[in-house]
């Protein structure tokens, strides 16, 4: 039995000790661990489905080479062969379709995601620029057909951000934008320039995976709230009453604060949102720090302070330094067409875990 086929039949193990513990009405009547235990199931499902073509087919190839190997019938020793090219083909397409399903997937793939994104170094233009990815993200979510809901978010006397949260809804959302984390560099000539000297200007993009309640368990005692008057433009009450709202997680020194809305509720249950993605994060973090170094990186480098790409204004081109892409589409992927980014950086990553499992 080869190596695929042993991790195969891991996995089916695995598997049917899940479904076993799913029909324990104990577990029924615990529901985080009954969520837990049913997605595993369902991520395993697929897995299963292909172990049992994939060990057929091994059967299939044996049985064809004993009989080409008795050779007692020219008749059918000559089908066998006809047999065994087929079976090696099928077999060789299956092998590598088995191998991907076995990389361990990011259980937080499938999540919604909530997107940070904070200007750098470069001033009021860095604040711009910030605006500018905003608005790429916003523009890429539409493409997929995702939603967008602001959370949080803080302008700087130019008109753009200081810092802006919000969460992209939708199927896939994080694992299609998780490798967007890190430092965006933009090259141009702004608009307060008047020698026309180009300046270099940075924004940092964290893109977290949504938790939900049964991820992160928050005690309401390890929190310390204040709520105050908001002070960015908002007009009608929201600059008026004390609506804005500040959370700090103490045992882990996270602040979080959210001011958008009127209702001081919905400030609280955002940033209460925003708290949990950064705690999930957090938790992610401190696990993957406890196994190796090759699979805390993400493709490069997962360090947020690692440049990533390069977004330049004359040259009108755009390069991830990640996988050495360049796309002479600068005002495309700025009005969200980032795709062709993301699908290389997913495959990168993908051929990566292939190396590391084998």
């Amino acid at each position: 039995m080869n190596k695929t086929l042993d991790r195969l039949a891991a996995i089916e193990t695995r598997y049917a000790e899940i479904t076993e513990r799913l029909s324990d009405p104990e577990v029924a009547r615990q529901p985080t661990e009954y969520q837990r235990l049913a997605r595993e199931e369902g991520e395993l499902k697929e897995v299963v489905a292909i172990a049992g073509t994939y060990r057929q087919g091994h059967q299939s190839r044996d049985e064809a080479k004993q009989i080409i190997a008795d050779g007692e019938d020219a008749e059918l020793v000559e089908l066998a062969q006809a047999e065994l090219a087929e079976l090696e083909e099928q077999l060789q397409e299956l092998e590598e379709t088995a191998r991907r399903l076995l990389i361990p997937k990011d259980p937080n793939d499938g999540r919604n995601a909530i997107v940070e994104i904070r200007s750098g170094a470069g001033g009021d233009e860095a604040g711009l620029f910030a605006a500018d990815l905003h608005r790429l993200y916003s523009r890429h979510a539409e493409r997929h057909g995702w939603n967008l809901e602001q959370l949080s978010s803080s302008l700087n006397p130019s008109g753009g951000f200081k810092e802006v949260i919000f969460m992209i809804s939708g199927a896939g959302a994080f694992g299609r934008l998780k490798f967007e984390s890190g430092v965006h560099r933009v090259q141009r000539v702004p608009k307060t320039e008047t020698s026309g000297r180009i300046h270099t200007s940075a924004a940092s993009v964290a893109v977290l995976a949504e938790a939900e309640a049964i991820d992160i368990e928050i005690d309401a005692e390890d929190l310390e709230i204040d709520v105050y008057r908001s002070s960015g433009p908002g007009g009608q009450s929201v600059n008026t009453t004390d609506s804005a709202v500040r959370i700090t997680h103490k045992p882990s020194g996270l602040v979080v604060s959210c001011q958008d809305e009127k209702s001081q509720l919905k400030n609280k249950n955002k940033a209460l949102k925003v708290l949990r993605a950064r705690l999930l994060d957090l938790h992610k973090a401190e696990q993957e720090a406890k196994l190796s170094q090759e699979r805390r990186e993400q493709i490069g480098s997962g360090d947020r302070s690692a440049k990533i790409r390069t977004y330049n204004y004359p040259q009108g081109r755009v390069t991830d330094h990640r996988v050495s892409v360049t796309l002479y589409q600068l005002e495309e992927v700025l009005d969200g067409a980032i795709d062709e980014f993301v699908d290389e950086l997913l495959a990168a990553d993908q051929e990566r875990l292939l190396a590391v499992a084998d």
